[in-house]
């Protein structure tokens, strides 16, 4: 592995919320704009450990939730980055929620979000390559790139008949 290179395990990142009165709805779950703000904090952390600069959010791709979770519950976000490409990075988080009452963790959501790391004039720079090592890294890894194509896309900035690795999954 070169220098210009790390692992996604250099930048998971965890963290962990209390859901407190104030995060909830009138339901007594979590409110998702609340959820959104903490996942945002976590991706940027693991952006930051992963090249080692100040970054801002680009993309958040599609957030859908699986299961609420509950006031009093604790909100788990793991964040790391699935992919670099070359001023910025596909940041992959997993949530879940525990219930320490009743002593179990289930599935909140999934999410990618988009950082590009910037220099100190503000203006985009280079990010150390990803070097995926676990079979779920490389799977992330590579789906990485349709996904930005995707995001690209709809972004107005790439023509879907530009879109390679997508086209790819449709023709033989």
């Amino acid at each position: 592995m070169d220098q210009n290179s790390k692992t996604a395990k250099e930048s998971v990142v965890t963290m962990t919320e209390l859901v407190l009165p104030n995060d909830t709805n009138m339901f007594g779950n979590l409110m998702g704009g609340r959820l959104m703000y903490w996942m945002d904090i976590a991706a940027a952390l693991s952006a930051m450990k992963h090249c080692g600069t100040p970054v801002v959010t680009a993309s958040v791709d599609n957030i859908s939730f699986e299961n609420p979770i509950k006031l009093g519950n604790a909100v788990h976000i793991q964040a790391r980055v699935s992919r670099a490409f070359n001023t910025s990075m596909e940041i992959f988080m997993s949530v879940w929620g525990e219930d320490a009452l009743h002593q179990y963790k289930y599935k909140s959501n999934e999410a990618y979000f988009t950082f590009v790391a910037l220099d100190p004039n503000g203006k985009p720079r280079k990010v150390p390559n990803l070097i995926p090592e676990t079979e779920d890294e490389v799977k992330l890894f590579e789906g990485a790139l349709r996904r930005r194509q995707v995001r690209l896309i709809l972004g107005g900035k790439m023509q879907p008949n530009d879109a390679t690795e997508l086209k790819a999954l449709f023709t033989k």
